[in-house]
């Protein structure tokens, strides 16, 4: 079976088989995608971790479809028309819609009109007409056919049509003819339903829509899927009838006799009736998935981003969720992010104490030695911001807005609790704003990713293949950038290749009882840490204290003997040979390809020797909105404003310039040029400047543009 799903995987991603059959090996073997992408080139041929989840997600379809292939054979098997012709038809099938349609004749069937006619005795009848060889069937001859239930000759002719109705639509080449109509020219329409105009106003502009399914965004398809779940639009799909119908007769139509006008109204009713319905639902389901995979694959993007946003590091943080009436709950965090102390502030209205929030937050900056402040960009920010700033410290400090998304959403999990059993979810939300300044990645993988609200349609797409794309893409990120063992979170060490929940707490309880982890080695020491855990794991968790340099660098321990070698044949320290640029240079990498480590991996290996332990992200930069801009209202046309981008969809990108309402950049404003991908433009959390170019204020809509601006 593994060749044969090599072989489709090939053809379907242009893999060549041999790749594909030692990746899906290698992933039967308990090895993941993080894994197999950095530590396994020379296996794959050096398969990237896009080729690898695309090779994993077509093996898990043509699974299912090899389990559909049973359940149908098993069922043929039952009805007692099996045959042998059938079942290798069958097997040699891995189209999912010709599998239906080989298996539609033997289906079982509710009472169709067909079967209540063949169990009238009129099948004979059906297969005369069909053959078409008669210019009529005679009055006389068709009284053999009549009985109690068919009285007339009319209703004889009409039952027989029925049959043949029934016989074309579930034959598959008629089915494909059709098929392929509809991919090449059906049309999606959305039409409002009457009486629902007002009240599904949000959907106004699909009250009357129409355009050709194949170039229907998804954003598009998805809108309107919205607003017939909730009732407001009907949507239907479907190409030219009379092309449909006159393709079929081509084929089924012989003569111009009235045998053969029974047959062409037999044509009509089985595409009307059966086929179109069928077909037409196969199409919703299959635009709708492209949708789906298109609107994941957005909404994963930019988690990617949000992920991997510049981290501030290791710095005393303060952090502030701010608020009128409630106060701005603050938060001090030593450079590992421990809480250390928390307090209400209140400079807004309606209490307005200004001098004593002025005088508090000086004193806590001084007492904890606070190097930065992270402001959360919800309510009453920009006012907590243009008075924190307003403020003199005894030293020099860094103000950062930071985005609040999720940050609701965490302080009243389970996982908030556990960290936080003694304090409310305004201190915990307030500790999580400021740790994402800190690290965004090790914060924000505490979250539900659908609740950090960078997605589109999220809600509406498949939850199970959004739930696993994003599960991957906090895997690879997390993986990616790599984690110290010896201060990472549960939820961290969840995510890191070959562990998860219960590894995780494993390596915490460990780390607890016996301090701090002193090599890598020392993780088989950890409950449950077995050679196959350990091996996915080691290269990704990173010991910066440990004795072996390399433990705090992405080389893998399978790789340590290579590295030894080197600084062997050179006669130095590894730590000499990591920090000579001029010796690693003079190795001949040729010499240490052995039967398991080619030269990719030793590039690797000296990329990482280069900058040992390097995180990939970028540092963090402060950024201020225009300090005169505070509501819509204060907005005019042509004004050019800094901004941070919040969300990126098919359509465009939402930019956040510092009021409620964030603004939108549409696909055709993000350039001076046919721009085709958004993200090819901006990311999340990009410091931009926009132009603000239509403001509608009774809407509440923002229109903006990045053409035309000085950057």
């Amino acid at each position: 079976m593994d060749k044969i799903f090599g072989q489709l995987i090939s053809e379907s991603l242009n893999i060549s088989a041999k790749q594909v059959e030692k990746t899906l090996l290698l992933i039967e073997q308990g090895c993941t995608i993080p894994f197999i992408s950095r530590y396994r080139k020379e296996v794959t041929g050096g398969l990237n971790e896009v080729e690898i989840a695309a090779i994993c997600s077509q093996a898990d379809k043509l699974t299912e479809i090899e389990k559909r292939k049973k359940t149908i054979l098993s069922t043929i098997e039952e009805s007692g028309k099996f045959n042998e012709t059938l079942k290798t038809q069958i097997e040699n099938c891995w189209n999912p819609a010709e599998l239906e349609d080989i298996y539609l004749p033997y289906k079982p069937k509710r009472r169709t009109r067909a079967e209540i006619a063949r169990q009238q005795g009129l099948e004979p009848l059906a297969i005369r007409i069909f053959k078409q060889q008669e210019n009529t069937i005679p009055s006389s001859q068709l009284t053999a056919y009549l009985n109690e239930a068919i009285r007339t000759n009319e209703e004889a002719i009409k039952g027989a049509c029925d049959i043949i109705a029934e016989q074309i639509n579930e034959d598959v080449k008629a089915r494909n003819i059709v098929r392929n109509i509809f991919e090449r020219s059906a049309v999606i329409t959305s039409k409002v339903i009457k009486g629902k105009e007002v009240e599904g106003d949000k959907y106004q502009n699909y009250f009357d829509w129409s355009e050709p399914l194949k170039r229907c965004s998804s954003h598009r398809l998805l809108a309107m899927r919205r607003g017939e779940k909730e009732g407001f639009l009907r949507v239907s799909i479907e190409p030219d009838a009379n092309t449909c119908i006159e393709r079929l007769q081509r084929i089924y139509v012989r003569n111009r006799f009235e045998t053969g006008g029974y047959v062409s109204e037999a044509i009509k009713d089985a595409y009307n009736r059966l086929m179109k319905p069928s077909i037409e639902t196969e199409f919703g389901h299959l635009s709708k998935e492209k949708a789906d995979r298109e609107a994941i694959g957005v909404f994963a993007e930019n988690l990617r981003q949000l992920l991997m946003a510049p981290p501030l590091g290791q710095k005393r943080i303060l952090g502030i969720d701010p608020g009128y009436r409630t106060g701005c709950k603050i938060v001090c965090l030593d450079n590992l992010g421990s809480l250390l102390h928390n307090e209400t502030i209140f400079p807004h209205p309606p209490q307005s104490d200004k001098k004593g929030a002025a005088r508090k937050l000086t004193q806590l900056v001084e007492m904890y030695k606070i190097e930065a402040i992270a402001i959360g960009n919800g309510t009453a920010s920009r006012e907590t911001e243009q008075f924190v700033t307003g403020l003199r410290y005894d030293r020099p400090l860094q103000v950062f807005v930071v985005s609040e998304n999720g940050a609701s959403v965490y302080s009243a999990s389970q996982t908030a609790r556990e960290e936080f059993p003694q304090y409310d979810v305004t201190v915990r939300g307030a500790v999580s704003i400021g740790r994402r300044l800190m690290d965004p990645l090790a914060e924000l993988v505490k979250i539900e990713p659908k609740a950090i609200g960078v997605g589109q349609y999220q809600h509406d797409v498949s939850q199970s293949l959004l739930q696993k794309s994003l599960d991957q893409t906090v895997e690879s990120c997390v993986n990616l950038v790599g984690v110290n063992v010896n201060t990472a979170s549960k939820y961290l060490l969840t995510y890191i290749s070959g562990l998860g929940p219960q590894l995780a707490q494993n390596i915490i309880d460990y780390r607890e009882k016996y301090g701090a982890f002193k090599n890598r080695r020392e993780l088989l020491h950890v409950p449950r840490m077995g050679a196959k855990a350990f091996e996915q794991c080691a290269g990704f968790l990173r010991i910066p204290d440990s004795d072996n340099p390399l433990d705090n660098s992405a080389v893998h321990p399978d790789c340590y003997p290579v590295v030894e070698q080197m600084a062997r044949d050179l006669g130095v320290s590894i730590e000499t040979l990591i920090q000579d640029k001029a010796l690693k240079k003079s190795l001949q990498l040729e010499k240490y390809i052995n039967d398991n480590i080619g030269m990719p991996t030793l590039t690797d290996i000296m990329n990482e020797l280069d900058k040992p332990g390097n995180d990939p992200r970028k540092t963090a930069k402060v950024f201020s909105f225009d300090p005169h801009i505070k509501t819509i209202d204060d907005l005019t046309v042509g004004m050019v404003l800094p901004g941070i981008v919040t969300n990126i969809t098919q359509f465009g990108c939402f930019v956040d310039i510092g009021i409620k309402e964030n603004g939108l950049v549409h696909i055709s404003q993000l350039a001076d040029r046919f721009v085709s991908d958004p993200s090819e433009v901006v990311h999340i959390h990009e410091q931009v400047k926009v132009k603000v170019i239509d403001i509608d204020i009774p809407r509440k809509r923002i229109q903006l543009s990045l053409k035309e601006v000085d950057k």
